[in-house]
């Protein structure tokens, strides 16, 4: 397995645990736990590497 695959998966599982955390929480903790996550992976993608030809 190269690097990036065991990277990619690495992510997959913190992703997968983050997921089975806010899914354990109390139903009204859910949407702020959520909302979290949605600004950390969007912060992450737009600091990613830009397509130049786009």
């Amino acid at each position: 397995m190269s690097m990036d695959a065991a990277d990619a998966d690495a992510r997959r599982e913190d992703l997968v645990s983050t997921l089975d955390v806010i899914e354990d929480q109390p139903l009204s903790e859910r949407a702020a736990a959520y909302a979290l996550l949605h600004d950390d992976l969007a912060r992450r993608l737009e600091s990613g590497p830009r397509d130049r030809l786009a």
